[in-house]
């Protein structure tokens, strides 16, 4: 076996590695949804390795490559491993392997998310010198269970993905920094991807909301803290989950620490569904 980059791999064998290592997982992907996750997340083939035992890929991390809080960071955006080669070590190889190639590209931080009740994942990341950031809550339900009677004053305006970061001052609308996937490099990577909502008072925006249709995510829905308890986040979700074509509506990556937000959405309906760490190594 040996270890090599994913450059110039076809995606049809790295598809077939991932779906074979997630197989017992609850949510499965198919081809189009990876694509498009991988996408969204920064997916760089160049810097994302795998275990190749003759030309099938046994064990893969596929890495995201961008910035997060100013920093140039990789995001590990799947780590896997087929059933049948597991307990070798192959992940903490990989890993291993990857750090000097990506302190090459002036990577100074490895990232990554993992669901808390992994616990061998999360031993094998302390290991390797992840250190937790972050908690995060998790939330889907069923969007029948969603949709409330729209209230509340304000117009309405579509927001262009490419607008969006010269509108929001983080500091007036956020109470915590977005996720990897969540930020707004990963919405303006598939920017044809998302519907982007304003609600206005005369010229101040108010409060916005990011979401996904096709698959229900809500990506980011804020309020200007000089307008909050007016409902506005409210007629966002409203309007949001109206709009989805899914069964489902998903929110992922809220900081557990944030009561205001947690809040909310469970006086809104939904409902936790896990919680992850978000995880941080310098390299």
């Amino acid at each position: 076996m040996e270890i090599k980059s994913l450059e110039g791999v076809p995606f049809d064998n790295i598809f077939l590695a991932f779906s074979r290592a997630f197989e017992d997982y609850e949510v499965q992907l198919n081809k189009e949804q990876l694509i498009k996750m991988l996408k969204r997340r920064g997916f760089d083939p160049g810097l994302s390795f795998a275990v190749f035992d003759s030309q099938k890929i046994v064990s893969f991390i596929l890495n995201g490559i961008g910035h997060y809080k100013g920093a140039a960071t990789a995001y590990d955006t799947g780590t896997g491993t087929l059933k049948e080669y597991r307990g070798k070590g192959l992940a903490t190889a990989l890993f291993n392997y990857s750090i000097p190639f990506l302190r090459q590209h002036s990577i100074h931080q490895f990232l990554l998310e993992v669901i808390q009740g992994n616990t061998s994942a999360v031993s094998v990341y302390k290991r390797l010198e992840f250190n937790i950031t972050r908690e995060f809550n998790y939330y889907i339900r069923e969007k029948s269970k969603l949709i409330r009677v729209e209230n509340g004053t304000g117009k309405f305006h579509v927001i262009r993905p490419d607008q969006l970061r010269q509108l929001i001052n983080p500091s007036l609308f956020w109470d915590f920094y977005p996720s990897w996937q969540n930020g707004f490099e990963a919405i303006e990577r598939e920017p044809e991807s998302f519907e982007i909502i304003g609600v206005y008072d005369g010229h101040t925006l108010t409060g916005y909301c990011v979401y996904d249709p096709e698959s229900g995510e809500i990506t980011q829905i804020a309020v200007n803290k000089n307008f909050r308890r007016r409902k506005i986040a409210t007629r966002l979700m409203n309007i949001a989950v109206s709009n989805s074509l899914s069964d489902n509506v998903k929110i992922m990556d809220v900081e557990s620490s944030c009561d205001a937000m947690n809040e909310f959405l469970i006086s809104a309906g939904m409902e936790i569904k896990g919680k992850q760490f978000e995880m941080l190594k310098n390299i």
